[in-house]
């Protein structure tokens, strides 16, 4: 009996192995995985995804499991432009999808799992895609779960980022500016007056907070592993020895910045007037 069980195992390996070759091959840099036979190139091709959705004031707008760079410019208008172009071999394409969902309550962008067996799934490479979007500023934007850069023009609602492997760039935002999970820098537009507070945390970068000239805010920073300094000579950084911890008086304060859990440091500084031109 032990004999047969070790005879079912080899053959049950072998098989095992026959499939694992069948789905790489070897080239001068390595072993690269691929959906096709040994020998066979399967060629790269392109899919574009071009939808217009007009949208209610304050529509929320989603975007989640995208691989690759995610660019948002905004403006005065009703219209949300999307633009998606994917790359990739016809069965990574098929493998995992993109999806536009909505009307003008609301739309998701998103990735969901397609066509592919189970060795096309754990072996084969996923398809790159490049969102540009065209977005009315009246919106709640949340974007998560991004593999790239991700920025955003300016919004006059909340922004949610999180879980991106990439820089992230926002524009200023009137409501509630959060970001969390990021692993790359990051650089936000703090508002004029009482505009929306802002929530940073769990970030491997550093942090660049570009304030308006009459911005009011109180900023607290603590659990960091670099600093905060002020570029701005009005703008006074008080530092304490608890838990690195750091505290500035913006304008005439109110707004609320806070910055947490933090591997680099933070720059206080004003806007570039060259940056939106």
């Amino acid at each position: 009996m032990k004999r047969v069980l070790i005879v079912v195992a080899l053959v049950i390996l072998a098989a095992a192995a026959g499939v694992v070759r069948s789905h790489t091959r070897v080239s001068r840099h390595g072993i690269q995985f691929s959906s096709s036979p040994a020998g066979q190139s399967e060629p790269v091709t392109k899919e574009d995804i071009t939808r217009k959705i007009e949208l209610s004031v304050g529509a929320p707008f989603e975007i989640r499991g995208i691989n690759g760079a995610v660019t948002i410019e905004t403006s005065d208008t009703k219209v949300a432009e999307i633009h998606i172009v994917r790359t990739g071999q016809e069965s990574s394409l098929r493998r995992r999808r993109i999806v536009v969902d909505g009307d003008a309550s609301g739309v998701t962008i998103h990735s969901e799992s397609g066509d592919g067996g189970f060795f096309d799934r754990l072996f084969g490479c996923n398809a790159s895609e490049e969102v540009k979007l065209r977005l009315p500023r009246e919106i709640a934007l949340t974007v998560r779960g991004v593999n790239g850069p991700v920025s955003s023009g300016d919004v006059d609602g909340s922004v949610q980022i999180s879980s991106v492997n990439g820089k992230v760039t926002i524009g200023q935002v009137r409501g509630l500016a959060e970001t969390r999970g990021i692993n790359g820098n990051i650089s936000l537009v703090v508002g004029a007056g009482d505009q929306g507070s802002v929530n940073i945390s769990g970030v491997n970068g550093n942090i660049r907070l570009a304030l308006a000239a009459d911005a009011n805010a109180d900023l607290e920073a603590r659990g960091m592993t670099g600093s905060v300094r002020s570029d701005t000579p009005e703008i006074q950084v008080i530092r304490s020895d608890r838990n690195n911890h750091y505290s500035a008086h913006i304008g005439s304060g109110g707004n609320q910045i806070t910055v947490h859990g933090v591997n680099g440091s933070v720059v206080l500084t004003r806007p570039n007037p060259l940056a939106s031109e």
